[in-house]
């Protein structure tokens, strides 16, 4: 188990939704070399509007309909894993950007059995 709790980076991807990496969504390949490296956690979110350094704006709205939505992939690691994985990231990512800021995780562990018993509700 990760001994997380703490001061920590929380690393953000700003990437597109059609993006690839050796034939694969980016995103996936991402979450897939975060995982693979044994990273605490990773998390994807598909946004539904945004622009980048194009200006070009993707949305979700059907009258500027958009097959590249914005994608933010987020993990928290400690400094050094973070700043171990960024050469790899840069050689996977053609246009985005990749932000770092401090985080102070408060409570980081698995769902247990007992969790999903006091969640259940009965009908």
């Amino acid at each position: 188990m990760h001994g997380l709790k703490g001061e920590r980076v929380l690393m953000r991807v700003h990437i597109g939704e059609r993006d690839k990496h050796k034939g694969k969504p980016l995103y996936a390949a991402i979450v897939e070399l975060l995982r693979a490296r044994g990273y605490a956690g990773a998390t994807v979110y598909r946004g539904i509007m945004g622009f980048g350094a194009s200006t070009t704006v993707h949305s979700d709205r059907i009258e500027v309909l958009s097959l590249d939505l914005p994608i933010v992939v987020e993990c928290i690691e400690t400094s050094e894993r973070i700043d171990a994985i960024l050469p790899e990231l840069d050689e996977m990512i053609g246009g985005g950007l990749i932000t770092l800021e401090r985080a102070n995780v408060i409570v980081y562990r698995p769902h247990s059995a007992s969790d999903a018993d006091r969640t259940h509700v009965e009908g």
